[in-house]
């Protein structure tokens, strides 16, 4: 059988590329927190529920927030409110009564120099309760000064130089007693150290406790707008909270919203109300407390200057001159301290013009009243002193000066007298004005935070019971 060759068959497939490997699909990227609680938010958004528990929330923050910046602003004021009554008014009246106590001594000192070997008793005493009492104040302004401070340099600077200043004056009176002339010498450089360096030193301490009390009544009066502002946003809120409730369920009220409101409202009218009583009160005790202690205590320290340039203007004896122009241009020699005696004088007499406008009683002005009066005598007497002195009466001069009568030291001491009731009355108008504006912020603080979380409950109740009604 013949043998059939075989068939060729179909060619080869061609070879096949492999498949693509497969990717994966990406991974998405986690959302944070944030992005699905927002989420949540938007959809809850879309049913009633979820708009209540929002507006629930919102409401609650708001009034929690309201009370705890009125909290914060209030007690804030308080606080600088208590400073002004409790620490920096009586630290610059200290301030001011150093600068008194040593102008004062001077002035006893040169009285004692004048009497020689009859000085009293009691002017002695004086000097002495004087330099004590200055001591004593500059112990209490160093405890109540910052440490570094420009006032506490200050204080560290009168330590020093005050008793190098009783040294001056102890070797003054031993030199007068025995007769010898260099005591005046003493007594002047003892002068030139309190006028030239201890007396403006005190003067900047009694500076910057006044700033320092300025600046607490800065922080004390100004009203607290940002809590007043939360509290109508508050308001507002509740308000349309309820009016939205109102629309949707035609119930006039929601007695935890009310509550919310009533609260909100309580405490946005305390803040209010307690606050402008308390500014009035603090400004009351600024415009008739702290301007006229101010200008008083000016006017007492011109009379204390003014009786210590009397005085030594009869221990130098014309040793000392100066030099000014008058209204022509021409040189004029002046007994120096005489000179400087006019103008304390002049600086007496506006001080208590002053004084007199700012008294807005007749309790604070009858006292200044009576202390121009007694200056008028004063210069009357002065003038005839200078005229004897300029005689050559020496004596006669003296007399009329620090005299059992009619001497200008009557004078002077009634000035002073008057000038220490005045600024009496005035720190008890002080106090009471300012302790008005304190009570009035009294409780407010606490208050405020107390009431605001009832509040935020109140609002939180009443959202809930209307999200009650969906369950």
């Amino acid at each position: 059988m013949p043998s059939v060759p075989p068939q060729p068959g179909p060619p080869d497939p061609a070879p096949q590329a492999p498949p693509p490997a497969q990717v994966p699909d990406p991974v998405p990227a986690r959302r944070t927190a944030f992005a699905e609680g927002l989420d949540q938010v938007r959809a809850a958004a879309t049913t009633e529920p979820g708009r209540l528990r929002i507006i629930g929330a919102a409401l609650a923050l708001l009034v929690v927030l309201f009370g705890a910046v009125t909290a914060l602003q209030t007690n804030d004021r308080a606080t600088a409110a208590d400073d002004v009554l409790h620490k920096s008014q009586p630290l610059s009246s200290a301030a001011a009564d150093i600068y008194l106590y040593l102008a004062d001594a001077n002035t006893t000192a040169s009285s004692g120099f004048l009497a020689g070997g009859q000085e009293t008793t009691g002017s002695r005493d004086r000097y002495e309760k004087d330099i004590d009492r200055a001591a004593a104040g500059l112990v209490k302004a160093a405890s109540n000064s910052d440490p570094d401070s420009p006032a506490a340099k200050t204080v560290a600077e009168l330590n020093t130089l005050l008793p190098e200043y009783k040294g001056l004056v102890e070797q003054a009176r031993t030199y007068n007693r025995q007769g010898f002339p260099v005591g005046g010498a003493y007594l002047r450089y003892a002068n030139e150290k309190m006028q030239e360096e201890m007396l403006p030193k005190a003067q900047n301490l009694y500076t910057s406790e006044n700033q320092r009390l300025r600046a607490d009544y800065a922080d004390a009066t100004p009203y607290p707008w940002a809590s007043i502002g939360l509290g109508v946003l508050a308001l507002a809120g509740l308000a349309w909270a309820q009016h939205r409730n109102y629309r949707r369920t035609n119930r006039i009220l929601n007695h935890g919203l009310v509550a919310a409101t009533a609260t909100a409202t309580v405490v946005l009218l305390w803040l209010v109300v307690g606050h402008t009583v308390a500014r009035a009160g603090l400004n009351d005790s600024y415009d008739h407390g702290v301007r006229s202690l101010n200008v008083l205590h000016d006017a007492r320290i011109a009379s204390l200057k003014a009786r210590g340039n009397e005085n030594l203007t009869l221990v130098a004896r014309g040793a000392e001159t100066i030099t000014v122009k008058d209204k022509q241009g021409n040189d004029v020699t002046h007994d120096a301290y005489d000179y400087d005696f006019d103008k304390d004088m002049a600086a007496l007499g506006k001080g208590l013009a002053q004084a007199s406008k700012l008294a807005d009683d007749s309790s604070g002005e009858k006292p200044v009243t009576a202390a121009q009066g007694n200056m008028k005598v004063w210069k009357e007497r002065h003038g005839l002193a200078r005229q004897q002195d300029d005689f050559g009466n020496y004596e006669a001069a003296l007399d009329r000066i620090i005299g059992d009568k009619d001497a200008t030291g009557e004078c002077f001491d009634s000035v002073d007298t008057n000038l220490s009731t005045a600024l009496t009355h005035e720190e008890a108008e002080f106090r009471r004005s300012a302790d008005d504006g304190l009570g009035a912020m009294t409780g407010l603080s606490a208050g405020a935070a107390v009431l605001a979380v009832l509040g935020a409950a109140g609002a939180v109740l009443g959202i809930g019971r209307r999200l009650s009604e969906y369950r």
